[in-house]
């Protein structure tokens, strides 16, 4: 009986894989032909900002030459709970400043729901509402490309996400590797599908009167996947616009990346559990495939623990001597399990063959697997302690500039 139920699970869990597989196919071509409109909607940027001294002003004056209308576009920077310069370097840059003193609701998504709050008492209004982390830097051309979605009908929309530093060391690399795979062949396919695509938590845009309408509301660990679900489930479907990039600094070390990582995971296993049955439920009813394909994503951090605890019991069950205990879909089906299996690595090197990656990010590849592994004690350790609500916050030092970035990328 119970080697059937852990059979049964395994096929579960393949199924899904394949699934993620198959969804792939549909990011191979990207439509570039999109309709344009002259600058008419207005923005208000907001940069989330925590004892940022180091990193804010490279952003703000990235913001400032932003090739778009300047009297359509406004800067606030969230100082939440900041100890050091932040606000006053803000200022000297001619933005405006909200300082936010909260010890107990402390994150960013409790500082964005404060600062929209002070953003509706203002007398202007903006028919947008744009958010950046404050290490971030942003192509010229963003705030165009959001113009042209809104004007086109959308309601919210995630950027393209990039990293600034990925060839600082291996575990930046290894995030780098994994944006040019979501973007390309996650978020992309699913834009061409006419499905959701999922927030990143930087280079978000969003229509203020659905911000008004539903309120923010979204104070998890992971804001944005929590923004994403509570969207999907009122037919409003996030957008990906290949176009406008946003790029992102990662961690360079393993530790910080490790409790950056069990962050997000602890945040997800928080709003899968509170979203994935009401939302898949919701879309078996509505014959929604953008629903239910939301759920699976907001599931895949269970599919991820399950996995990682059946792949390592079977590795132990074929170890010991003596015939195995449990039956294996390599046992059943050696052929398609080594080619679900080879295929599932093969696509971030497709990914990076598509995305024309830098010659140099290819030789983080023989590190990569071990970057994709340790997601497994991550997650479990998540999984016991997915009560956690308290946010962390990740240390940016390192001034790094848009010319920088283009003069690496085109090295």
């Amino acid at each position: 009986m119970l080697d059937n139920i852990f059979f049964v699970l395994q096929i579960v869990l393949a199924s899904i894989g394949v699934y993620q597989l198959f969804m792939t196919f549909f990011g191979w071509y990207r439509n570039k032909r999109k309709a344009q409109f002259e600058p008419q909607k207005s923005f208000a940027i907001l940069v989330a900002a925590h004892n940022e001294e180091q990193v804010v002003g490279a952003l703000l004056e990235n913001l400032k030459k932003l090739d778009y209308p300047k009297e359509l576009y406004d800067v606030f920077v969230i100082c939440d709970n900041c100890t050091d310069k932040t606000a006053e370097i803000s200022r000297s840059h001619g933005v405006y400043a909200y300082e936010r003193h909260n010890k107990n609701l402390r994150g960013k998504g409790y500082a964005i729901e404060w600062m929209l709050k002070e953003l509706w008492k203002l007398p202007r209004t903006y028919d947008a509402v744009v958010m950046f982390d404050a290490d971030n830097l942003v192509n010229d051309d963003y705030l165009r490309h959001m113009n042209n979605d809104l004007c086109s009908g959308s309601k919210v929309i995630q950027a393209y996400l990039d990293t600034k530093n990925p060839h600082d060391s291996w575990i930046t690399s290894a995030y780098a590797i994994t944006y040019w795979y979501c973007n390309r062949l996650w978020q992309l396919p699913r834009t061409n599908l006419k499905l959701a695509s999922y927030l990143g938590g930087t280079g978000m845009c969003f229509d203020s009167a659905l911000l008004k309408e539903m309120g923010w509301g979204a104070t998890s660990l992971v804001e944005d996947l929590e923004f994403t679900m509570r969207c999907v489930q009122r037919g409003v479907n996030p957008v990906f616009n290949y176009d406008a990039k946003v790029y992102d600094e990662k961690p360079l070390t393993f530790s910080a990346s490790a409790r950056q990582r069990l962050r997000w995971m602890q945040g997800h296993f928080d709003v899968a559990r509170r979203y994935f049955f009401p939302l898949l439920w919701q879309g078996i009813k509505e014959r929604s495939w953008a629903k239910i394909d939301t759920a699976i994503y907001a599931a895949n951090v269970y599919n991820l623990f399950v996995s990682s605890i059946v792949s390592i019991i079977l590795w132990i069950d074929v170890a010991f001597p003596g015939a195995p205990v449990f039956k294996s879909l390599f046992q059943v089906s050696p052929f398609l399990f080594m080619f679900v299996s080879v295929a599932s690595y093969v696509q971030f090197p497709l990914a990076l063959i598509i995305e024309k990656a830098p010659l140099k990010t290819w030789r983080y590849l023989l590190l990569y697997p071990v970057f994709l592994l340790s997601w497994w004690p991550i997650t479990f350790y998540a999984f016991f302690t997915q009560n956690n609500k308290q946010w962390s916050h990740t240390k940016h030092t390192r001034v790094i500039r848009l010319e920088d970035v283009k003069t690496k990328q085109a090295s």
